[in-house]
């Protein structure tokens, strides 16, 4: 082994190879300072790495490669650096250094795309999880693109009190994109090849931190973007059960009270796993409906949390559909622009609501001098009430109310969401909570 050094060479990098990849091998070890050969931030980290893959033979993307000390003690190229020079600021440039701070939930190459192409055309964009956190490489068309992007969001959350965004130009002069997938892709050319992307327990490209634990087998990029979605609002991992790779959006549910149901108050239970396109009772089975979602997801939620819920004395199946969606037609009703779709914005907040059917009820957008007893008198005829809370909240006036059974609960939700009290539309939901 040559005489220790910060910089270490890397023999048998393919093409097919990012800086990211490498950045992989060698983070657990301590800050990697600069690329063009690779520079740890001090000597410690880098012998450690050298000791550690003496022993363990790094492979990056299925391709073996080889790591020996540099002749080089510094490196001093200004483009072996991704962010800002310790001394001074690095000038404004198309492609931004991203670091997420505080991430709480997980942040995906979608995720980032919603956030930034607000300011211009996203060219690329490339992740990688560093001993600092997560890090992105966003490639803007040009550079006043990226200069607005930087104003407006550096410093900013992208979620509410977390996932804060820390950003500085890159001295890269271009992004180099091999894969589109969970970790990079290219906006200009979709036709790259999506990665395989190895198991875990692959020696020399461990995955960072879990946060490609969202994904399924055979699921699309769009998809891992929405279930990492899901998945966050949920503390992390998608609910028991769920795959977060279902594409069939409409669903049949039979045994149907039909002295009682009606499209609106399935309406009212389906809306709160995911928006509502089309509802439809079947004539010729009345005590079967069909209910078409926006997406998958949102279906499988549905099916998970409702499959054997009692609704009006009547234990619901819920089940996919063979039909693929429901056809635009007369008998069948149509919510596609209804106001009353819960997911239409606070998408992570409504996902983090879902649950099964609960005794608890929680009461929003009521009139600011409503009384318990109006509550009450609102609702008592789907059960009894044991419990109730008043309360606000920024303001607004909310409440809890806690029925004998989640039956009655679910009745009452069914039947008084969307409901005037007091000149106001009420929206009610399940809580989580057992007690008041």
């Amino acid at each position: 082994m040559a005489e220790p050094s910060k910089v270490i060479h890397i023999r048998n990098v393919g093409h097919e190879i990012a800086e990211a990849d490498l950045l992989q091998l060698l983070q657990p070890f301590g800050n990697v300072s600069k690329i063009a050969l690779l520079q740890m931030q001090d000597l410690h980290n880098s012998v450690s790495a050298l000791q550690y893959y003496s022993t363990v033979q790094p492979s990056v993307r299925g391709r073996n490669v080889y790591m020996q000390f540099s002749s080089h003690q510094e490196l001093t190229t200004d483009q072996s650096s991704h962010g800002r020079n310790s001394d001074q600021e690095s000038e404004p440039n198309r492609i931004l250094l991203v670091t997420i701070h505080h991430m709480m939930y997980p942040i995906t190459v979608e995720v980032l795309h919603q956030v930034f192409k607000a300011y211009g055309y996203v060219e690329k964009i490339v992740t990688f999880q560093k001993s600092a956190g997560f890090q992105a490489l966003i490639q803007y068309q040009s550079l006043q693109e990226a200069m607005d992007a930087f104003g407006a969001l550096h410093g900013r959350n992208i979620y509410d009190g977390c996932c804060q965004l820390d950003i500085q130009y890159s001295n890269l002069s271009e992004l180099q994109v091999h894969y589109n997938n969970d970790r990079s892709r290219d906006f200009t050319n979709p036709s790259l090849p999506t990665e395989q992307r190895p198991k875990a327990s692959q020696q020399g490209y461990p995955d960072p931190g879990g946060l490609y634990a969202f994904q399924q087998p055979g699921a699309s990029y769009a998809q891992m973007g929405r279930a990492a979605m899901i998945a966050a609002a949920f503390g992390g991992t998608l609910p028991p059960g769920v795959t977060g790779t279902n594409e069939r959006c409409t669903l049949i549910v039979s045994n149907l009270n039909t002295d009682k149901i009606n499209e609106d108050k399935l309406f009212n239970l389906f809306s709160l796993y995911g928006n509502i396109v089309r509802i439809k009772i079947l004539r010729n089975k009345p005590d079967h409906a069909l209910v078409e979602m926006a997406d998958g997801f949102q279906a499988e939620l549905a099916v998970h949390y409702l499959k054997g819920a009692v609704l009006f004395a009547k234990k619901l199946e819920v089940n996919y559909s063979k039909y693929p969606n429901i056809t635009t037609a007369p008998d069948a009703h149509d919510y596609t622009t209804s106001s009353l779709n819960r997911f239409n914005s606070n998408v992570i907040k409504n996902y983090r609501h879902c649950c099964a059917p609960t005794k608890m009820i929680h009461i929003s957008a009521l009139p600011q001098e409503v009384t318990e007893d109006a509550i009450l008198s609102h609702v008592s005829e789907h059960g009894s009430v044991v419990n109730t809370k008043l309360f606000e909240v920024n303001g607004k006036r909310q409440a809890l109310l806690q029925f004998e059974s989640e039956e009655e609960a679910t009745e009452a939700l069914v039947s008084k969401h969307a409901t005037s009290l007091e000149g106001n539309t009420i929206r009610i939901s399940f809580s989580q909570m057992q007690s008041i």
